[in-house]
């Protein structure tokens, strides 16, 4: 078997779904790297239980959406555009007020 040297994403299924869903993390990553050079974040206290900055909030929302679209998909074989705009809402609760 030959094999190519060098980089390939060959291994990966490329749909365009999943195009949008990795290029929608790196702006998100780019996005706020820059507010937080533009507007430095600071901890503060909202209903979790521990004080969190604007990068923390931004991991538990990812963490959440990974979780409600595995769930999703274990238990509906409904659109996997509903379980977004769900963990696009649950990312807009834990930004704002996490």
């Amino acid at each position: 078997m030959n094999q190519e040297a060098g980089f390939n994403l060959a291994w990966m299924a490329w749909t365009q779904p999943v195009a949008i869903f990795f290029a929608s993390i790196a702006v998100m990553l780019v996005v706020f790297g820059v507010l937080q050079f533009v507007i430095p974040t600071y901890e503060r206290k909202g209903f979790l239980p521990v004080p969190t900055t604007r990068g923390d909030r931004l991991f538990m929302s990812l963490l959440g959406a990974a979780y409600i679209h595995l769930i999703w998909l274990a238990f509906t074989d409904a659109s996997l555009l509903i379980a977004s705009g769900i963990s696009i809402v649950y990312a807009v609760v834990m930004l704002r007020w996490g």
